[in-house]
C-alpha cells in the first residue's frame, strides 16, 4: 500500500536526476582575496567569448566568483567559471503524484 502510494518519489527523483546532469565547469580565470570586501580576478576573454548573450541591447556575461579553500601554487584563492545555469532547461514537466483511490488508505 504504502509503496504504491510512494512510487511517485521514485520517478521524481529519477527525472530530477536526469536535470540536474552536471555540465562541464568552464573556468575562466582567477584572482586573489585582497581583504574582506574586496578580490582582484583576471577573466580569460577567449573562454568566455561563446556564453556572452545580450540583453535589452547591452553584452552581459554570468560568472561564478569562488574563494578556494587553500592558494594554488600562484596564489590565487579567487576561481572563476562561467554560469551555464539556463532555467529554460529546468521548464520540463515535473511529474504529478499519482492520488490512489483505495478504501484502506490512512486519511492523513
Amino acid at each position: 500500500m504504502i509503496k504504491k502510494e510512494w512510487q511517485w518519489m521514485l520517478d521524481y527523483k529519477q527525472q530530477k536526476q536526469k536535470t540536474m546532469d552536471k555540465k562541464p565547469t568552464i573556468y575562466c580565470g582567477g584572482g586573489k582575496k585582497m581583504n574582506d570586501n574586496w578580490m582582484t580576478v583576471t577573466v580569460h576573454i577567449d573562454k568566455v567569448k561563446e556564453h556572452v548573450f545580450d540583453y535589452k541591447g547591452n553584452k552581459y556575461l554570468k560568472l561564478n566568483v569562488n574563494l578556494k579553500d587553500q592558494p594554488d601554487q600562484f596564489g590565487k584563492d579567487v576561481s572563476l567559471s562561467v554560469n551555464t545555469y539556463n532555467p529554460d532547461e529546468q521548464k520540463e514537466a515535473a511529474p504529478v503524484a499519482k492520488v490512489s483511490d483505495s478504501s484502506d488508505d490512512l486519511p492523513f
